[in-house]
């Protein structure tokens, strides 16, 4: 399927607990990502990098919700800029940076979806990978990083300025998103995401059922009954070992194959329609690999095939 994609960068470490992640959408540059999206027929278009100013110049405010007016001002800009890329017809790739950019990215998926269903109750389907369930609140994040609350977020709890950018109140129903690749979730993280009715993948799940096996259940979840389909993927849900630049890394994450295989299966539904690739660190990567990998996987959704 030809796409045209427009490539957002979004070098904010703001959301987490340590520097580094800024410097993520750059490394996916230098680690070819114009060619491997022209490479699987994309055309490319690079809208360039969101300005966002250096955490050193800032007051980090309440230490339950760190940097939170920044982050509200930056994820309001990816929702307007990725809003403005849908009405054009194209295809939001946001390269970040860390992963709370996402309640910009998917809050624009959300709007466009409702715009374009005059309202029509059609959900929005999300497949999130992440080592962690991101899904705490500023009441039980035991770190106050918001990079950790952006699931809980698009699903309506959480500060204002982040749960009503593009339009008031929740932006997924969790009967149509599904979390791949748990295996790190903090205390007070258990019983939010126990109630909150998303379908979540360990990998436990994984190992015991296959990945073949677990994404036919998660893109079930996410494309029956849904309008669109957005992939949020952090790379801390692969095994450190094939990609150690990140900031929150967890020993047991998925394979170079298991992650190309999900996101082969991704592009063989015929439904991804945006997508996000976040919390790469270069400071912590060796020779720019785990950015080259996130590269590889970004042209395996959008279409790239061993034969």
């Amino acid at each position: 399927m030809h796409r045209t994609v427009y490539v957002l960068g979004v070098p904010m470490d703001h959301g987490a607990g340590r520097r580094g992640v800024g410097m993520g959408p750059s490394a996916l540059r230098i680690g070819g990502l114009h060619d491997a999206l022209a490479q699987v027929g994309c055309s490319v278009h690079d809208l360039g990098d969101i300005e966002v100013a250096a955490p050193e110049t800032l007051a980090p405010g309440d230490p339950n919700a760190r940097y939170l007016s920044l982050i509200a001002a930056v994820c309001d800009e990816v929702c307007r800029t990725s809003g403005t890329v849908f009405q054009q017809g194209g295809f939001p790739l946001v390269i970040g940076g860390d992963h709370s950019l996402a309640i910009g990215s998917i809050s624009a998926s959300a709007a466009h979806l409702h715009s374009a269903t005059h309202g029509a109750p059609k959900s929005l389907g999300l497949i999130w990978f992440d080592a962690h369930a991101d899904i705490n609140t500023p009441q039980s994040s035991p770190s106050g990083n918001i990079h950790g609350m952006p699931l809980a977020c698009l699903l309506g709890h959480g500060p204002p300025a982040l749960t009503d950018l593009a339009f008031a109140g929740a932006k997924l129903d969790a009967r149509h998103c599904a979390l791949i690749g748990v295996r790190d979730i903090d205390g007070g993280e258990r019983a939010l995401l126990a109630a909150s009715g998303i379908r979540v993948f360990t990998m436990a799940d994984i190992d015991k059922r296959s990945m073949a096996t677990v994404m036919a259940e998660a893109l079930a979840v996410a494309t029956t009954g849904t309008g669109m389909l957005h992939v949020s993927f952090d790379v801390d849900v692969l095994d450190p070992q094939v990609a150690p630049g990140t900031g929150t890394t967890k020993p047991g994450g998925l394979t170079y194959r298991e992650a190309h295989l999900a996101l082969e299966l991704v592009a063989d539904s015929g439904r991804l329609t945006s997508m996000d690739m976040v919390e790469i660190n270069p400071t912590l990567d060796v020779h720019n690999q785990t950015a080259e990998l996130a590269v590889e996987l970004i042209a395996s959704a959008l279409g790239k095939r061993i034969l």
